[in-house]
């Protein structure tokens, strides 16, 4: 393994505010937070434009459902790669090559005429995500001291939580107002000022190691997690909301292939970083497994994000087809519930800080578990409106209780130089749980609705029962988990490195 690169910028202590975090750093933090936002804003745009698509581009739903599938296969091929390539190239480098990549794909995206040139552009916008998240994530482990990660970490919660709570209704209304073209056309501006602003603030503020990828691991990760996201995806609809026969999900053989193939494909990979993390050229180190308090807490997230997707997904469908409502105001329905989750993350995170983990993942666990109980049990072709709302709102609350205090403590109990390969496990597990989550739901629902001999609304409502029951029989383990992890500087100190 070659020696670390110096080139990295550090600031003196002298330099730093009280936050403990240097003007300069202040800014790149910021920065970032603008450009994750705003590119998983436009990750969750497509759902609700897929009908305008079909009928504008001329177009079936199997193609058109294709332009999210494309987008998250995407994300899960170059994610669990972000680790290597994070410890491999400088700050300044991964953000320019982000933004660009985004900035290029939203541009053709607006630029389309045809279903081939915006498939291309979904992909290529997807590849600059992929990386802005656990950019993001680590650059903040990296310069961020540990007593006041918990309030920085906040602010990501709102692009984690926000961004995909408020894009399918922001969509909704660009679509039916001037057109599914603006979706990208009103980001565009943001993403190119963000890039021009980052290549002449953003320093490098870690060291890189010039090491070598190796090509066997990357082809066994984009089969592995590329077949376990696709196998998901199609099993779940296509992870665009359609429930209905629309969506024409891929024949039983396709989706065996993908997801026994995906998983053989992820054991060679996990054998085979086994093998590399002896000389320290793995491309996703999985020794950080080895520490107990972040395996117990991606653990934990990967079950809140499976609830957190997959109830996203679903409501919109039970909120429209179960109880009439159109698409902007379903959207406006699960509104509070997103700007309650966002606007709580900074002050969730300052609790963190001060008192820990249990006081904010216990009261968390128990409501997103006692909310999904209430979805499964009150979902009817009567229930209230105000009901819903309150319903979801509590939900929310108790996913932005335990998402900052998860990731903060998930990479907080790693040693620095393992916090690229964090970031990428929990940005990947994440993609593989909203896949998971999608798909468990939107199978439990079409399921129902198919041995149900009432009405169409009646159906609806009842495979959302049964949907929700599932969501919710699953996340009893969360009550447990809560009270075993810990903030990191209470734990201890259990970060083996041995090859």
């Amino acid at each position: 393994m070659a020696a670390p690169a110096t080139d990295s910028i550090r600031q003196p202590q002298s330099a730093t505010s009280a936050s403990g975090v240097s003007p300069e750093q202040s800014r790149v933090i910021w920065l970032l937070l603008v450009a994750a936002f705003v590119a998983i804003l436009n990750e969750t745009t497509m759902g609700v434009a897929i009908p305008a698509l079909i009928e504008d581009l001329g177009i079936t739903a199997v193609a058109a459902q294709w332009l999210t599938t494309a987008f998250m296969l995407t994300m899960a091929v170059i994610i669990p790669i972000s680790g290597f390539l994070l410890r491999r190239f400088s700050t300044r480098q991964m953000f320019i090559a982000a933004m660009s990549l985004f900035s290029t794909g939203t541009l053709v995206a607006f630029l389309s005429v045809g279903f081939p040139m915006l498939l291309a552009a979904r992909v290529i916008q997807a590849s600059g995500t992929a990386i802005m998240m656990p950019l993001l994530m680590t650059t903040l482990m990296t310069v961020v001291p540990p007593h006041l990660r918990g309030r920085m970490m906040g602010r990501v919660s709102i692009v984690i939580s926000l961004a995909p709570a408020i894009g399918p209704t922001v969509s909704g209304f660009v679509v039916d107002t001037i057109g599914w073209h603006w979706n990208f056309g009103l980001v565009l501006p943001i993403a190119l000022v963000s890039l021009a602003i980052g290549a002449t603030w953003i320093r490098n503020i870690s060291e890189t190691e010039h090491n070598r990828i190796d090509i066997l691991s990357v082809v066994l990760s984009a089969i592995g997690f590329g077949g376990i996201v696709f196998g998901l995806s199609q099993l779940g609809g296509g992870g665009h909301g359609e429930a209905d026969a629309a969506s024409e999900p891929s024949s039983p053989l396709v989706l065996i292939v993908a997801l026994v193939g995906g998983a053989i494909a992820l054991v060679l990979f996990g054998w085979r970083q086994l093998r590399l993390q002896r000389t320290d050229d793995a491309l996703l180190d999985l020794r950080v497994f080895r520490v107990r308090n972040f395996s117990l807490a991606v653990a934990q997230l990967g079950v809140m994000s499976l609830a957190f997707f997959g109830t996203i997904t679903l409501l919109p469908l039970y909120l429209q087809q179960g109880l009439g409502l159109n698409a902007a105001e379903s959207g406006l329905v699960l509104l509070p519930g997103a700007l309650a989750m966002g606007l709580a993350g900074p002050v969730i995170g300052r609790i963190y800080d001060r008192r820990g983990t249990k006081v904010l993942l216990v009261p968390g666990a128990i409501l997103v578990s006692a909310m999904l109980w209430a979805y499964a049990l009150l979902s009817t072709t009567t229930t209230p409106i105000w009901m819903v709302v309150i319903m979801q709102t509590l939900l929310s609350l108790g996913l932005a209780l335990s998402f900052t205090p998860l990731i903060t403590a998930s990479l907080g109990s790693l040693q620095p130089r393992q916090y690229s390969y964090g970031s990428a496990v929990v940005n990947t597990l994440q993609q593989v749980a909203g896949a998971a989550g999608i798909s468990i739901l939107i199978t439990t629902m079409a399921s129902v609705m198919v041995a149900s001999t009432e009405t169409a609304a009646a159906a609806e409502a009842a495979g959302a029962r049964g949907a929700f029951l599932v969501a919710a029989i699953i996340s009893l383990p969360l009550l447990v988990g809560a009270f075993l992890i810990k903030k990191p500087a209470d734990a201890p100190a259990e970060l083996p490195l041995a090859h």
